[in-house]
């Protein structure tokens, strides 16, 4: 008889379903919720004054990033604050009317919606040395409200602290796929 074509090759392993549900369920939270991340602002740097020859700094920064509703901004400084300040104040370098003000060293900003924010040292003189940066940030997993500034923290101690409680889906999914990969391994 003739040759056949179909030469002979190993059969293929076929994944365990336990495995095939675990690379489903990573599909689906990463399309669904997304992973929310948090960047250093300024890296190793920080939030502080930047080189008198590299005052975009930041901006460089932030531009080599891609950010996501959800995602994290941490800002490390000392002897500093950060606000977010509307596109007219970032311009002017104008700290009196603030949307978000922290001076503790260690802030974290939760990104609640798509679109730029703008950030400020609101120490005198910082911001027109540099201290600036714009974030744009992408639409994503979450639905974003409308509008083009962020929301404003509750304070702490306030009913709204109540929500930041509450497991997210992503913490949901990512408790998920931990117990599915034990499951897997034994």
């Amino acid at each position: 008889m003739g040759s056949s074509c179909m030469a002979a090759v190993p059969p293929l392993r076929m994944a365990s379903k336990a495995q095939m549900l675990l690379l489903l369920l990573l599909v689906v939270c990463r399309m669904e919720w997304g992973w929310a991340f948090e960047f250093t602002v300024g890296g190793d740097m920080g939030w502080a004054i930047p080189p008198a020859n590299d005052t975009d700094m930041y901006n460089q920064w932030a531009s080599k990033n891609r950010f996501q509703v959800g995602d994290t901004l941490h800002f490390k400084y000392k002897k500093d604050s950060v606000m977010v300040v509307s596109d007219t104040d970032y311009d002017k370098c104008n700290s009196s009317h603030p949307l978000f003000y922290y001076n503790n060293g260690n802030t974290d900003f939760k990104i609640s919606q798509s679109g730029l924010l703008y950030f400020i040292s609101g120490v005198s003189g910082h911001c027109e040395k540099g201290q600036k940066m714009i974030v744009k940030v992408l639409s994503g997993p979450a639905s974003p409200s409308p509008g083009g500034s962020p929301s404003t923290p509750s304070p702490p101690g306030s009913n709204a602290d109540v929500a930041g409680l509450l497991p997210t889906s992503a913490t949901v999914c990512s408790l998920a796929a931990s117990i599915l990969v034990a499951l897997v391994a034994h």
